[in-house]
């Protein structure tokens, strides 16, 4: 047997950086202005129309979950990027309605 420990088994952690080892999260900020648009979109997107919801003044998990909650309206999947909702096919006259009744003042924009 030798006199030394595995470093499997070590927990010590050498850093030679300064400060702590996890960096605290910021808070996201809201990227909304509160001015709910929500137009049809096919730019760069190979000839496919996605409807694009913008302003929500929404962060985070509540984007997240909002974006869940449109894909099961319109029955179609989507995502969340850059603070907007982007939701595959023409869905815009749905998700105006959809947000009127959810309490946002959504308004039709583009073509």
């Amino acid at each position: 047997m030798s006199n030394y420990q595995r470093s499997s088994d070590s927990k010590l952690v050498y850093s030679t950086d300064v400060g702590r080892i996890k960096e605290e999260t910021a808070q996201p900020e809201v990227v909304g202005d509160g001015n709910v648009r929500v137009r049809p979109e096919k730019k760069g997107r190979g000839g496919k129309l996605v409807t694009v919801i913008s302003g929500l003044p929404l962060s985070g998990n509540e984007l997240k979950a909002l974006a869940k909650q449109l894909k099961k309206r319109c029955g179609g999947g989507g995502a969340v990027k850059e603070g907007n909702i982007e939701l595959q096919g023409d869905h815009v006259d749905i998700m105006v309605e959809h947000l009127k009744k959810a309490g946002f003042d959504a308004k039709r924009s583009g073509g």
